[in-house]
């Protein structure tokens, strides 16, 4: 009856909008999209932020298939389903659908781990609609997997090529794995999924976790990569955002598996030790944390919002499900608080989140502290709401 409901519900919001999809590029957003949320005095954040990127882009603009504008439309989604605005679906919808044909093919390749991670996105729109197509293009990133590159203990290579081969990146475990779990319990194939993407964060974790609790950003087997450690194969630095997506990563995980399984104790172990890490390392002054993460006193490193969020959301969630003891929501409610001040409205009304990180490679201190401080990049979009839709009610 949901799925009917919903189907329903979608139907007339496409009747009446004319197909969110079919707008052509050539419209400004800010006619073709819904008109921005204004904020009142008790501000809905996630609210004001969706709705002001609707505003700024259809479906067509937003870009193209990848994790930053999945991770951006699965934070949209946990919006959906607290507020039950059926436009916010049905604008993940019409992006997807841009992907996705009616057969359920998808013409993407998923030879890297980053461009798997929008799979979520598809596993969501079975969820909702029952429609196979989904099914089908979801099945392709699993079955990818049967043949996908790995280090001798099991790790996922972070993509199928010469310039990434038998390296784990940090990254990699959040595109790959919280896809996993959703897909096993979507489609019943739980068994398989929950030890995979439990495996994979313990091969990960004793690889890229040191003694100081964090992680580095990556780590090359071969120990030939330009930034790799000839001793331990390790990247020199704790870059903030590569360790966001582990800790969120963790966490998804460990919702998903069942209280017995094998390796609960051992991810348990790795994240205890991590939040004690993030714990250490949060900017007294701000409540955030900064881009390399344990150098927070040079004086040109910088507090970035989407490794922030991504903390405040893991320690936050790690308090309220047991992971972690209980004083770690007083740490994420700091967290919270030193983002919250990184967001604002515009004259023109819309929502801006400012020093966020763009895309960034493995390097050393000097490239990640030059690293462009952008605003409303999708990193940083879709870590605010999967932060703020956990703290919300805490």
């Amino acid at each position: 009856m949901r799925r009917r409901r919903l189907r329903a519900v979608l139907t007339a919001l496409a009747l009446t909008t004319g197909g969110l999809a079919a707008l052509p590029a050539a419209v400004p957003p800010a006619v073709a999209a819904p008109a921005p949320h204004r904020p009142a005095a008790a501000t809905d954040w996630s609210r004001a932020v969706v709705d002001s990127t609707m505003a700024r882009y259809t479906p067509a603009t937003l870009g193209g298939w990848s994790y930053p504008v999945g991770l951006y439309l699965y934070g949209q989604y946990l919006t959906y389903k607290r507020t039950h605005d059926a436009r916010y679906l049905s604008y993940l919808k019409s992006y997807v659908d841009r992907f996705v044909k009616s057969d359920g093919s998808i013409g993407q390749s998923f030879n890297n781990l980053d461009s798997m991670q929008a799979g979520r996105l598809l596993v969501i729109l079975h969820h909702e609609t029952g429609q196979d197509r989904y099914r089908k293009a979801a099945k392709k990133i699993r079955d990818r997997l049967g043949s996908y590159p790995r280090t001798a203990d099991g790790g996922f290579w972070h993509a199928d090529n010469s310039s990434r081969a038998h390296q784990l990146w940090a990254d990699g475990v959040y595109m790959v794995n919280p896809f996993l779990v959703e897909y096993g319990r979507e489609f019943g194939a739980s068994t398989y999924t929950n030890d995979e993407a439990a495996g994979q964060l313990a091969v990960y974790g004793r690889h890229l976790q040191v003694a100081n609790g964090l992680l580095k950003h990556a780590y090359d087997e071969s120990r030939t990569a330009s930034w790799a450690d000839p001793h331990t194969g390790l990247a020199p630095e704790h870059w903030c955002r590569a360790i966001g997506w582990y800790s969120m990563a963790i966490v998804d995980v460990l919702d998903a598996i069942p209280a017995g399984h094998p390796r609960r104790p051992q991810l348990l172990d790795i994240f205890r030790r991590l939040a004690a890490g993030l714990e250490k390392y949060q900017d007294p002054a701000t409540g955030r944390w900064f881009q390399v993460v344990d150098k927070g006193g040079r004086a040109d490193n910088w507090t970035e919002t989407s490794c922030s969020s991504m903390f405040t959301y893991a320690l936050s969630r790690g308090a309220q499900q047991g992971y972690l003891d209980r004083h770690f929501a007083a740490v994420a409610r700091r967290g919270q608080q030193g983002v919250l001040a990184k967001v604002e409205i515009g004259a023109d009304g819309r929502t801006n989140l400012a020093d966020i990180s763009i895309g960034t490679n493995v390097g050393d201190y000097a490239y990640y502290v030059a690293r462009t401080r952008a605003t409303n990049d999708f990193h940083g979009l879709g870590a605010f709401l999967i932060m703020n839709e956990q703290l919300r009610g805490d």
